[in-house]
């Protein structure tokens, strides 16, 4: 157990509890037990003028760091380069104490790609940008690199569409044929909830109609269906909704048109067609992976071939862009079984790959009931993401966005790869957070950007959506009020 101590303020807990995760990950971290009962202690002082961390074990000082705090040319207190300050001296301490290094450095947040997108846009070279998050946030030269190349990607995808002026549509189907093991976003049975799938459809439809009056005018980016996995419903179901979608909003200016089918056991020719005559234009397919021992333990209830059936039927309904979706670190597979994943993978030639590492959050049953699950190892690593990008490359992909999220197998992060013109568009607008999201539905979590006139982002609006289905049917009058501001 290690117990972190705030000495006078706790400005900086969150980064701080993020970081010591990333040195010790399998380890407890509290903040409010006595002393007798960790076996470090972390104290961090900080008062606006300085910044002080001192690690003690078994009660002796370990080791100590003092810095000020940033103060910008104007004498105004800098959080945001203080904070960067206090990260370094935090990794300096645990680094030494622990002799590891991380791959991504200080950095604990999702969108390390945000840094170097801003960077690149303010008119530094490649070689800069890597050199000044290696040097401010500890990153790795590989990680750095990799994050440069994916940025300079995006900005000129970016660039070829006036994003600031535009917005993207998501829509929330909350329900799944079944809750994976290491799943913790909100879904719902179909099996349970399939009579009370037509009211949510019903009361989604209302949200979309409110959506579409006070965004008239606007054009629209991306549109983005997913869950849970929409492809759960029914085909009439499908229909209606894809119906309401074409009839409410001008989706003349649209550059993609994604339904996150998700489940192969959720696909069915039927519903391709439907989405094919609606003219959606990328699907996800994903089994995660191909490996039908491990699928039985995360309590997917479909099979290899399964996948290999949903996928020939995509072609033949006429999909040419089709994501898949693997996770690394699935319980009791390894670098071999990575590698038969991609080289199966290899032969299906898709349009794009997705991958995952495995991160278990607290509403994940792999998390919850850990001792359930304590005779299943657990394997990723840089050398197995390595696996990963060697076959992309083989199927002629590259990567084009990144991120990451807390309590990830190995550090690591998930990254996208595309063909050339196939990148996911909405993908990337929601990790820059570069304009409007507007989502709808069940969990659903509206982005609303604000700019300054000379372009400059200067803030970021939420606004969420309650989870519950039967409260979201209920309240959706409120839902649709909360959105008065968009």
């Amino acid at each position: 157990m290690i117990l972190i101590k705030y000495v006078l303020n706790n400005d900086f807990e969150y980064d701080i509890q993020g970081l010591i995760r990333s040195f010790f990950p399998e380890e407890e971290t509290v903040t409010n037990k006595l002393e007798n009962e960790a076996r470090l202690i972390l104290e961090c002082g900080f008062n606006y003028e300085n910044l002080h961390m001192v690690l003690k074990e078994n009660g002796n000082v370990i080791d100590e760091k003092k810095s000020s705090c940033a103060y910008d040319g104007n004498g105004e207190y800098d959080r945001k380069e203080t904070k960067n300050i206090l990260k370094r001296d935090l990794y300096d301490i645990l680094s030494k104490y622990t002799n590891k290094t991380l791959l991504w450095g200080t950095l604990s947040g999702i969108r390390p790609t945000k840094i170097t997108t801003n960077l690149l846009e303010n008119n530094l070279s490649e070689e800069e940008v890597i050199d000044y998050v290696k040097k401010n946030y500890y990153i790795s030269e590989k990680k750095a690199k990799i994050a440069t190349e994916i940025s300079k990607r995006e900005i000129k995808i970016f660039n070829s569409f006036d994003y600031k002026n535009e917005y993207s549509l998501y829509i929330g189907i909350p329900f799944c044929p079944s809750t994976c093991l290491y799943c913790s976003f909100t879904s719902y049975s179909i099996t349970a909830f399939k009579d009370k799938v037509d009211d949510y459809l019903n009361a989604l439809v209302l949200e979309l109609k409110a959506v579409a009056e006070k965004r008239k005018g606007k054009k629209l980016s991306s549109v983005y269906i997913g869950g849970g996995t929409p492809t759960s419903i029914t085909d009439k179901q499908l229909d209606f909704l894809l119906t309401n979608i074409e009839e409410l909003f001008d989706l003349s200016n649209v550059k993609e048109f994604c339904v996150e089918s998700g489940r192969p056991d959720s696909i069915t020719m039927e519903k391709l067609i439907v989405m094919k005559n609606h003219g959606v234009s990328r699907i996800s397919i994903n089994p995660q992976t191909l490996k039908d021992e491990t699928l039985k333990i995360i309590g997917r209830r479909h099979t290899v071939e399964d996948f290999y059936n949903a996928f020939e039927m995509a072609r033949k309904a006429g999909f040419n862009n089709i994501n898949t979706d693997f996770i690394l670190g699935l319980p009791n597979e390894n670098s071999e079984d990575v590698r038969n994943n991609m080289e199966k993978l290899l032969e299906l030639k898709p349009e794009s790959l997705t991958i995952h590492s495995l991160a278990l959050k607290r509403a994940a049953r792999l998390n919850m009931f850990k001792g359930d699950y304590a005779h299943l190892s657990f394997d990723n690593s840089d050398e197995i993401m390595d696996i990963t990008h060697e076959y992309a490359g083989k199927m002629g992909l590259y990567p084009y966005y990144l991120y990451r999220q807390k309590n990830m197998k190995g550090n690591l992060e998930n990254t996208g790869f595309a063909k050339d013109g196939m990148e996911g568009i909405y993908n990337m607008l929601i990790m820059e957070e570069k304009h409007d999201i507007i989502a709808c539905g069940a969990g659903a979590s509206t982005k609303l950007v604000k700019y300054t006139d000379d372009g400059m982002e200067t803030q970021i609006k939420r606004i969420e959506n309650v989870k519950n289905v039967d409260v979201y049917i209920d309240r959706i009058d409120e839902m649709i009020d909360r959105k008065g501001i968009i």
